[in-house]
């Protein structure tokens, strides 16, 4: 039996090149802020009641989980590709706002920040955090299932926490 088609040669996966899972995690989170959105407008312009409600709860949710797993890429490719602290911390600032992960996301790529190989899947690694990074990449499929699963329980222990707007009135 051959390789999953998504990691057969030739094949184009937003796993296998950071700048495409970065852009494709920049375009998700941004699509995910419109979701967001629209519920509240629903809930809060429209006074939609119950499907206004629902709107916040899906778009919600969606978002939450998609910024989370957004975040978590930003901090693998920050560091396989080398971005200096600032960098990362102005994409990870990118999620709070909406509609600017894409913005940020071709700057970098502008910039060089974003290569078309993981780096550390060929060069020896430097400290934890690069190990556990480069370990990742070499077991793609186990490392993307272990990141789902983080994301999950952070998600889910966020959902228990109750909404943003709780945690500061």
């Amino acid at each position: 039996m051959g390789a999953p088609p998504f990691l057969a040669k030739g094949v184009m996966s937003p796993l296998t090149h950071p700048r495409r899972l970065y852009g494709t995690l920049a375009t998700a989170e941004m699509v995910t802020w419109t979701l967001l959105l629209a519920g509240m407008a629903g809930k809060y312009l429209l006074r939609l009641g119950g499907l206004g409600e629902l709107g916040v709860r899906v778009g919600g949710s969606v978002h939450g989980f998609v910024f989370l797993a957004y975040c978590l890429v930003t901090v693998l490719v920050a560091v396989d590709q080398r971005w200096r602290a600032g960098h990362l911390l102005v994409g990870l600032a990118a999620a709070v706002v909406p509609y600017a992960t894409v913005p940020f996301e071709r700057w970098a790529d502008r910039r060089g920040l974003l290569e078309e190989s993981w780096r550390l899947r060929r060069e020896p690694a430097d400290g934890f955090v690069q190990k556990l990074v480069a370990a990742s990449l070499r077991r793609p499929l186990p490392a993307a299932a272990a990141a789902l699963v983080l994301v999950a329980l952070v998600f889910a222990g966020l959902l228990a926490a109750g909404p943003p707007t709780q945690w500061f009135s």
